[in-house]
């Protein structure tokens, strides 16, 4: 099934206490693409400037299920950029700088050939900006949303418009209190069903990820690794890997609770190797067959 992919590709330089990584490819859309290529042919949309190199885009040919003809690229602007520095404990992390560049201008326009999509992500940015894209896919089966906090207090009104029209909503725990004003995350997952979508996946961090879905609710863990470079696009591939999943899926209903309870599994095990290195290293590397013999040790390990 065709999977699409709108946001943001992004030069990032990250410090972490293993370690530093200075202009490397990084943003929601470039580890969404790297993680669900390994499960379903990609497309991506997204707007890079004249200073994405051609080192940055030599990356995205270790993925050869990825397709770049929505690349927007334009000479006489700035890509998105981003440094951060990850403390002791890496849950909490300090932005440096975030230069905007690309986001500040028109969003691009998906490519024609793109419009008969089926599988819809709409990475991080203003809701307003995803809506519009999200009028471009009009064949569309499944049209899954990620957002922030900035757009949760900037663009409150925006955002549930967005999700009058999505079937699913990625965010994390922190995010779905601001914007359902719920402390109890079961709870959140609710209010959030209340404003459109049929599920809403709350993520947790290192303690996993809630599926609220209108059938019920699922848990699953993250998956235990000692290996933590670098913990930035975590949660992009744990969203690639889930659509991607999905997008591959046979079954008849793939937005049961339990088809998406399943992909959010390999989604936590695709993250479980992203962390691994610095930017897309570890996924530039990774082999189909390690992701499934790591997703069948998870399924032993969460058996009940």
């Amino acid at each position: 099934m065709s999977l699409i992919v709108t946001g943001t590709i992004g030069i990032d330089t990250i410090h972490t206490p293993t370690g530093s990584a200075e202009s490397v490819l990084g943003g929601s859309c470039t580890y969404f693409a790297a993680a669900a290529s390994f499960f379903t042919p990609v497309r991506i949309v997204a707007a890079v400037g004249g200073d994405f190199t051609t080192e940055h885009e030599k990356v995205f040919a270790a993925f050869p299920t990825v397709c770049c003809q929505g690349l927007d690229r334009r000479p006489q602007s700035k890509t998105f950029a981003w440094g951060g520095r990850y403390l002791d404990d890496m849950n909490q992390r300090e932005t440096l700088y975030t230069h905007l560049g690309v986001l500040e201008e028109a969003p691009p326009i998906p490519p024609e050939v793109y419009r008969d999509s089926r599988f819809v992500f709409l990475a991080n940015t203003h809701p307003g900006v995803q809506r519009g894209l999200l009028e471009h896919f009009p064949a569309r089966t499944l049209a899954v949303a990620d957002t922030m906090n900035l757009w949760i207090d900037i663009a409150s009104d925006e955002l549930k418009a967005l999700l009058t029209s999505v079937d699913g909503l990625v965010l994390n725990d922190e995010e779905a209190r601001m914007l359902t004003g719920s402390r109890n995350n079961i709870d959140a997952g609710r209010r959030i069903l209340d404003m459109g979508p049929r599920f809403a996946i709350i993520k947790k961090g290192e303690h996993g990820s809630i599926l609220v879905h209108r059938d019920g609710v699922a848990a699953i863990p993250a998956y235990p690794t000692d290996v933590v470079i670098d913990p930035t696009g975590a949660g992009d591939s744990f969203a690639g890997g889930l659509m991607g999943r999905l997008a591959s899926t046979t079954a008849a209903d793939p937005l049961s609770l339990e088809e998406i309870q399943k992909a959010m599994a390999v989604g936590s095990v695709v993250a479980s190797f992203t962390i691994e290195s610095f930017s897309l290293e570890r996924l530039t590397t990774l082999q189909r067959a390690e992701i499934d013999g790591r997703a069948q040790e998870f399924a032993r390990m969460v058996r009940v």
